[in-house]
């Protein structure tokens, strides 16, 4: 298969009224603009998508953004997943607010490679607008620079000419490993066919018949058909713009910002990821909004130093390792930046040397070292073997995962879900569920962990206060509380009247 056959995705950037929808137009002979409020406001409100035949006779998948500074959350959605740029900026404008605002979308996004088109060439010198649109993007790793028309056609076909050298130098997702992955971003119903959903498949390919979920609903659907660019295909691959027309589900049971995946993906909501971000004007504990893939949800800003954060959001993303997040201040709303995901499902924490030292590692690209193995050396000639812990049940392991991976933030048993009694009381027989005050519980390799901390901290500074462990464990006054008094029942630590906490002799 030539590198000419190899789905990519192109999408346009730029501000309002500079001309990107006629832009595609004329490239593409579709009008993107399909909803009428879109015609009767002059401007893109939704995304608008097309196929572009270049002149060599590839073809690309067009995603058309909206330019107002009220859909920026819009743009995101529709830039997620793209390969390469068509930025546009009007000769008579220049550079604008949300051409600036859409370049950092971009950066974010890790999208370097693309044309800036200075349109309206035809009204004013396009010399200047080039000159600053240069210098916008020009750490870009290909940039071509276009004069043109859409009005007069002048310099279209040049456009065209850019973006199939700037296509012919852009690596393809096709062929990526892993299962298929689609982040959705139009969901609606046709007469006679059902639920169909669109959006650029990132991993993996989709075909008829195949059996997929929904995140985060967890519902299941089989895949009726596949279409790219409105042509029937057997087989759908990563890179481009997909529909996909799905049995056994209703169009109320999905919608912009949920995943089409296969069962075997490793894909779970999360709420905190650690990651590597450039961030501009950002400080600890800002209000943001982060974006991924067709998803945007509020959070908070936790700074760990030297480009490290962690993001605490407030609803699930459907990230992993490795993703793109785009970044914006809550208020006023502006792009901060973005970066990479490191660690998708993170725990709660501060800059604790250890955990700084592993997602440096991530952030380079090192593997990360095995778990080392205990040393507990060769046991006396005619010692007992050690025991093997008790077994427990299939749900039961499930919960213990669960509680590990919560740490030292142990969950309510009102959070536990439903059918979770029989399982904890395993747990709780086996040793392997702890139970913090009254209605929490926790696994003791947690408890140790903080345990451990506690005796750090009392031993180099003479003592800990509640707020001191909440800032060292990076969380809240309700969890660092709960654990301190389990420390104190478990007369590994002793209050003062001040409420500084001491060890006691024995625990020492």
């Amino acid at each position: 298969m030539s590198r000419g056959d190899e789905p990519l995705t192109l999408g346009t950037a730029g501000h309002i009224d500079h001309g990107k929808t006629a832009l595609v137009g004329a490239l593409t002979g579709v009008d993107t603009d399909r909803l009428p409020e879109e015609h009767e406001r002059g401007m893109s409100i939704e995304l608008g998508y097309a196929p572009l035949r270049l002149p060599g006779g590839r073809r690309l998948s067009v995603v058309d953004v909206p330019g107002h500074e009220r859909f920026v959350r819009t743009m995101v959605a529709g830039a997620t997943g793209v390969d390469l740029a068509l930025l546009v900026v009007a000769a008579d404008d220049g550079v604008m607010p949300q051409t600036v605002e859409h370049a950092r979308v971009l950066a974010a996004l890790a999208v370097r490679r693309g044309v800036v088109a200075v349109t309206k060439a035809d009204l004013a010198d396009p010399s200047p607008a080039l000159e600053e649109a240069a210098a916008l993007v020009g750490e870009w790793e290909q940039l071509e620079l276009v004069a043109c028309s859409a009005r007069t056609r002048a310099g279209v076909a040049e456009v065209a000419a850019a973006l199939e050298r700037v296509a012919e130098a852009t690596p393809t997702r096709a062929g990526r490993p892993g299962p298929a992955v689609l982040h959705v971003d139009r969901a609606f119903t046709i007469r006679g066919a059902g639920t169909v959903v669109t959006g650029t498949l990132w991993s993996g390919t989709i075909g008829a018949g195949d059996r997929l979920v929904v995140l985060p609903s967890g519902r299941r659907a089989r895949v009726r058909a596949v279409q790219v660019h409105d042509a029937d295909t057997p087989r759908a691959r990563a890179g481009g713009r997909v529909a996909v027309n799905l049995a056994g589900l209703e169009r109320t049971e999905i919608a912009r910002g949920d995943v089409l995946t296969a069962p075997e993906a490793d894909l779970r909501p999360t709420r905190r990821l650690d990651a590597a971000l450039d961030l501009h004007g950002a400080r600890h504990g800002a209000r943001v909004h982060v974006h991924h893939g067709t998803r945007g949800v509020p959070g908070r800003l936790a700074d760990l130093g030297d480009g490290l954060w962690q993001l605490r959001l407030d609803d699930d993303l459907l990230a992993a390792a490795g993703d793109r997040v785009v970044v914006r201040a809550a208020s006023p709303p502006d792009t901060l930046g973005g970066g990479t995901v490191l660690d998708a499902h993170a725990q709660r924490h501060g800059r604790r040397p250890e955990v700084l030292a592993r997602l440096g590692r991530l952030r380079r690209g090192e593997p990360e070292p095995p778990p080392p193995e205990p040393d507990a050396g060769p046991a006396p000639a005619g010692a007992p073997a050690a025991p093997e812990p008790p077994a427990v049940s299939a749900s039961a392991l499930a919960l213990e995962e669960r509680l590990r991976t919560a740490g030292h933030e142990p969950p309510r048993e009102d959070e536990l879900g439903e059918d979770h009694a029989e399982a904890l009381a395993e747990l709780r027989a086996a040793g392997r569920a702890v139970r913090v005050g009254r209605a929490m519980y926790a696994h003791p390799e947690a408890i140790a962990a903080v345990a451990e901390r506690v005796r750090a901290i009392v031993a180099a500074e003479g003592g800990v206060t509640l707020a001191r462990l909440r800032d060292e464990l990076g969380t809240s006054r309700r969890y660092a509380q709960a654990l301190l008094e389990h420390l104190d029942a478990e007369r590994i630590t002793r209050r003062l009247p001040d409420d500084t906490r001491v060890l006691r002799r024995s625990a020492g």
